[in-house]
């Protein structure tokens, strides 16, 4: 756990520079050219802070995956799984990768606040209004996503919604 905390303490400015470089293709922006210029450019607007916007979702996600996980597998190891089976190691290998898709999905709500939260008020037409609104905390963010029926927007690949009273740019283009 603390491994996989250290790693996520470190490698975060660099999760927040790459969400800021895909998220500036909403406003056609060019910001973030390169990871030098992204680094002044945070540092220059935000201070050291602006490298850690979303860092407290992300950890706590990543911990209760880590425990979720982890403990899911021993369960199923332990009880689940006939100890006399000759291909045991496989089974548990498989258990293991099956109980950390479950963690991510249940997990998956944190990922989506960090991320939002890396990206908001930071210059971007994509995380600033009528995109993204304002967040004052990470708390606020999930706390508006939640009472918007929002948790899980963006989880799946195949079977996506759209959000009950939203009008996207693709739809307008069909009342014209």
């Amino acid at each position: 756990m603390i491994a996989r905390s250290a790693a996520t303490l470190i490698t975060h400015p660099f999760h927040v520079i790459t969400l800021r470089s895909m998220v500036q293709f909403i406003g056609r922006e060019s910001k973030y050219c390169g990871l030098c210029d992204s680094i002044l450019t945070i540092y220059r607007e935000e201070g050291i802070v602006g490298f850690f916007a979303g860092l407290i979702p992300r950890l706590l996600g990543d911990i209760i995956s880590l425990w979720l996980c982890n403990s899911l597998a021993y369960l199923v190891n332990t009880y689940a799984l006939d100890s006399g089976v000759s291909t045991m190691n496989e089974m548990k290998s498989y258990s293991q990768a099956v109980t950390g898709f479950f963690a991510s999905m249940l997990t998956y709500p944190f990922v989506l606040v960090s991320n939002l939260m890396a990206v908001n008020n930071c210059g971007l037409a994509g995380g600033s209004p009528p995109y993204s609104p304002i967040y004052t905390s990470w708390i606020d963010c999930w706390c508006m996503l939640q009472k918007a029926g929002n948790m899980s927007r963006g989880n799946s690949l195949f079977f996506r919604k759209v959000p009950f009273g939203k009008t996207y740019c693709c739809d307008l283009r069909m009342l014209i």
